[in-house]
């Protein structure tokens, strides 16, 4: 046993933050890992005295019971540094604001894990404030950030260290836009509308409870300025890029969900040019990311791949990413899943301990 204890702060009781908590809980470690705190957005619970929170009856029976407020980012901050061991700070929210404060978390010693996009997709400035890299503060890790729980960003980060240069990373960064154009495109002749595979992707789940927040590309933008950031380009936000957007113009604006998805059949025809010339070339069409350095640019939109490519043969929800450097110039490639609670909160919970590892 090695003794080490550190406290936890846990952000986000979500769909995320309900599966990090659970795995949290349930974990065998030779580290002890004491929950001071879990705040959600409608109440908090923490220990004023930094000793473990009770969790013997389950954390969301405290989480319950608790009549304490959400504790703002200001109250937060002077909670954690009065901290009598080493914090890490779990932000499994997709909050600005919270985000907005790493760099005083970070500043002030407090480590971070999150899988929050926010904070290292937005303005290039935040992102430069996070890892200013001064000795005194705290670690930050987001692997969970692109790809879920996949080895993305740790590999990336390794190979940049040891000296390797980037030249090339593309990839289907979207679990939800995978599983849309693997059913809509294939290398065989088929009738699949568009917007039949958006319904279906909905009403399985796949999309966010509006799809045009998946449909408009910023979420694969976001992971790929991430990326395209840690790799040494300085991207200046997701929107300093060219992003094809997926949700036809005219329905940019609709004011519903159902109007949109009502609307959305009226536009099929297009998408379905472009999937039959592909088809007619044995290829197929997939959602990319993609960051090249050869022409200094960050892309995010529709490819054709032909069939023996390994974004054709994608299956479900899967992510997959390449990524070529002057070791690797037969691409590396990382594929798995790049969505689901459980997936994203290891990736999360992975990071934790690496933290408390290096503590």
């Amino acid at each position: 046993m090695s003794g080490k204890v550190v406290n936890v702060a846990a952000l986000g009781a979500g769909v995320i933050g309900s599966a990090f908590l659970n795995q949290l809980v349930a974990m065998k470690s030779p580290i002890t890992y004491n929950l001071i705190l879990i705040g959600t957005g409608d109440n908090s619970v923490h220990s004023r005295d930094f000793k473990p929170l009770d969790v013997s009856k389950g954390w969301n029976s405290l989480v319950a019971e608790s009549k304490d407020q959400p504790l703002s980012a200001d109250a937060l901050l002077e909670y954690l540094k009065k901290s009598p061991i080493p914090v890490i700070l779990v932000d499994n929210t997709s909050s600005a604001q919270i985000s907005s404060y790493y760099p005083k978390f970070v500043s002030s010693g407090i480590s971070i894990a999150t899988p929050n996009k926010k904070a290292f997709s937005s303005d290039l400035n935040l992102w430069n404030e996070i890892f200013a890299g001064k000795p005194t503060d705290g670690l930050v890790y987001h692997e969970a950030t692109v790809g879920a729980g996949l080895p993305i960003i740790g590999t990336l980060r390794d190979l940049i260290q040891t000296g390797d240069e980037v030249e090339k990373i593309e990839g289907i960064f979207s679990g939800t836009l995978s599983y849309i154009f693997n059913e809509f495109s294939t290398t065989q002749a088929n009738t699949v509308k568009f917007s039949d595979v958006v319904k279906v992707a909905k009403k399985l789940g796949y999309t966010e409870p509006d799809p045009r927040d998946d449909l408009n590309g910023l979420d694969v933008a976001r992971k790929v300025t991430i990326l395209a950031r840690i790799s040494g380009l300085k991207v200046e936000s997701p929107t300093s890029f060219p992003v094809e957007s997926l949700i036809p113009k005219p329905l940019e604006n609709v004011a519903s969900v159902t109007e949109f998805m009502e609307k959305l059949p009226a536009y099929d025809a297009d998408l379905t040019k472009l999937k039959e010339e592909a088809a007619a070339e044995n290829k197929v069409l997939r959602f990319i990311g993609k960051v090249d350095f050869a022409s200094n640019s960050v892309t995010v939109g529709i490819e054709k791949y032909d069939a023996s490519h390994p974004f054709a043969s994608l299956k479900g929800s899967d992510n997959v990413i390449s990524i070529k450097t002057k070791r690797y110039t037969n691409p590396m490639v990382i594929q798995g899943a790049g969505a689901g609670a459980d997936v994203t909160a290891a990736g999360v919970l992975a990071d934790a301990i690496k933290i408390a590892q290096r503590l």
